[in-house]
């Protein structure tokens, strides 16, 4: 799918010259975004923005969230229907959501139709146990080589990436928005059947943990979330009531424990 991830285009380069501002054309690549669609039980869900990969695991991942499904034992069938960017899904018979809220659609800048955790969903969101402590030795370790794997940012740009850590399972994904990697990473997990271990995981992240970042964090259970930038207010109230462990500026060896530093050892 390499060739629907960015398009080339012929540019004005600028540069400095030998007598001031000087332009060059050149071939550069661009990221691309597309709309996906998700159909569920033949209605349109929402429409995503989204980077072209992983659509299904998009869809799964957005749809827990959102606490439509609950397990990936919900889905009686998924398929991605190519010529309508379109994830199509069939939920198990006796399953029934509610299309309230439907027919949304979601930008790539983690803009959403609501900023907290929905109130018709609280019962999908609790405390996180605290299950185990993590080094900060090795969170900072993890985070430089967090910062040299993203491939899509080192050859076009334009994406944000997150990496899902735990010490015998690892996954990252790259995409136009932070929250489609967060739902991403949450659809392969189901997909995977690894659902059930994220009370040991760490999540890092490219850029600002807004409050819908936080909130899927939280739905998804993963106790310890770190950013290479800062969290916004929003996030740190969410992450002190839900017990997430948030770490902010994390980068060349030094970083902040914004909330829960009871999980972190020196």
């Amino acid at each position: 799918m390499e060739d629907t991830i960015g398009e080339e285009f012929k540019i004005l380069e600028i540069f400095q010259g030998e007598h001031g501002i000087d332009l060059k054309l050149v071939d550069k690549r661009v990221i691309s975004e597309m709309s996906l669609k998700i159909i569920i039980n033949d209605d349109e869900y929402a429409s995503l923005l989204c980077l072209n990969q992983y659509p299904e695991e998009l869809a799964l991942g957005f749809l827990y969230s959102e606490g439509v499904i609950d397990s990936y034992e919900a889905i009686e069938s998924i398929s991605y229907h190519e010529r309508l960017s379109a994830v199509v899904i069939q939920l198990k018979e006796g399953i029934h959501i509610s299309y309230q809220e439907s027919l949304r659609s979601m930008t790539s800048g983690c803009g959403k139709c609501y900023t907290y955790i929905n109130p018709l969903k609280q019962d999908k969101y609790h405390p996180l146990p605290d299950s185990r402590s993590y080094p900060i030795r090795v969170i900072i370790d993890l985070m430089k080589k967090f910062e040299m794997k993203s491939e899509i940012y080192s050859n076009i740009g334009g994406v944000h990436s997150v990496l899902y850590y735990t010490d015998d399972f690892s996954v990252l994904n790259e995409d136009i928005g932070r929250h489609n990697c967060v739902d991403k990473i949450t659809g392969i997990l189901m997909k995977t059947g690894k659902l059930a271990q994220v009370s040991d995981g760490i999540m890092f992240i490219s850029g600002r943990v807004s409050s819908e970042i936080m909130t899927k964090v939280i739905r998804l259970g993963v106790p310890v979330l770190v950013s290479r930038s800062t969290p916004t207010a929003a996030a740190v109230k969410l992450a002190e009531k839900y017990n997430v462990t948030l770490l902010g500026y994390v980068r060349g060896g030094s970083g902040f424990i914004y909330t829960c530093p009871g999980r972190m050892t020196t």
